[in-house]
């Protein structure tokens, strides 16, 4: 199968073994089998829902990438977007000099970005079905999904299933969800087909506002909002409102007393614009009290 390929190139520090390393232990992408050089996987671009494999690795400065058909400038920057590497990382180094908690994590972690969803479509799927459920079933939910109702993809020789399209699960029934939960995902497939959860609208946002029309939508409250805005349209300067498990872990971060209110937390998280999710998303990987079925 004929490939076509492109690099990226990352502005400020970037290690794209500290990407493979943590989607090996993330949940979302457990279904992937790795090799330890190389990021492989499908999915329906967001520019236009088509199905699409991708191969990643690491080169100078950056990625090499390969996909299974012709890459314009929109799949280039949706790639981007899943790595972080559309956003210019250079001062977000110069934040743990001013916090030294946060400078630890990064020193722990050198050049560990956020990786995200492939799309906001799949995040707010994966928000509506982990609901009071595991991330382990979740992950085989989603994944048994993606093979009754999406495209197999062939990526340097093995198959993948992308996650459907939005269109693919407007009238799907049978997905071996709640009734409730399977009515939300039509909703939220109607929002993307729509424009409104794809990453040109979200990232369009001032943040607040993101969150607030996210939480508009059916089936997503404060923490899956702040799931889609930061994980899955990438939006790098965002502070949930609401989120117990990363909360918990900045209480024992920074000493702050069990009862603290929501604005303690956004007041640390104010020294890190306009990193905030990238902070956030360090103390997240880290060791710092995490709950070992967190959901994101």
């Amino acid at each position: 199968m004929t490939t076509h390929g492109f690099t990226l190139t990352a502005e400020g520090p970037f290690d794209f073994g500290a990407s493979l390393r943590f989607v090996e232990d993330w949940p979302a992408t457990a279904a992937l089998p790795s090799d330890g050089r190389a990021l492989r996987f499908a999915y329906c671009a967001e520019s236009d829902w088509r199905p699409i494999g991708v191969t990643v690795t690491a080169a100078p400065g950056g990625v090499a990438v390969a996909t299974t058909r012709p890459a314009g400038p929109a799949i280039r920057g949706e790639v981007a977007r899943i790595l972080s590497l559309d956003v210019d990382g250079t001062g977000f180094a110069e934040l743990g000099a001013s916090d030294p908690i946060l400078g630890d994590l990064q020193r722990r972690s050198p050049g560990l970005r956020p990786v995200c969803f492939w799309s906001p479509w799949e995040a707010a799927c994966w928000a509506v079905i982990v609901q009071r459920s595991s991330m382990l079933i979740t992950s085989r939910i989603k994944q048994r999904i993606a093979e009754r109702h999406g495209a197999r993809v062939t990526v340097d020789g093995t198959a993948y299933a992308a996650f459907p399209p939005p269109v693919s699960l407007l009238d799907a029934g049978g997905l071996g969800l709640p009734a409730q939960k399977e009515e939300w995902l039509r909703g939220l497939a109607r929002a993307a087909l729509d424009g409104v959860l794809t990453t040109e609208h979200l990232r369009a946002l001032d943040p607040r506002d993101a969150l607030a029309e996210l939480r508009a939508l059916p089936g997503v409250g404060p923490f899956s909002a702040g799931l889609i805005l930061i994980r899955g349209a990438g939006a790098p300067d965002a502070f949930p409102g609401d989120e117990p498990s990363l909360f918990a872990i900045l209480r024992e971060a920074y000493g702050l007393p069990e009862d603290a209110p929501a604005a303690a937390y956004r007041k640390v998280a104010d020294a890190w614009r306009p990193y905030r999710s990238w902070a956030s998303f360090l103390f997240r990987a880290s060791t710092y009290g995490t709950p070992a079925d967190q959901p994101s």
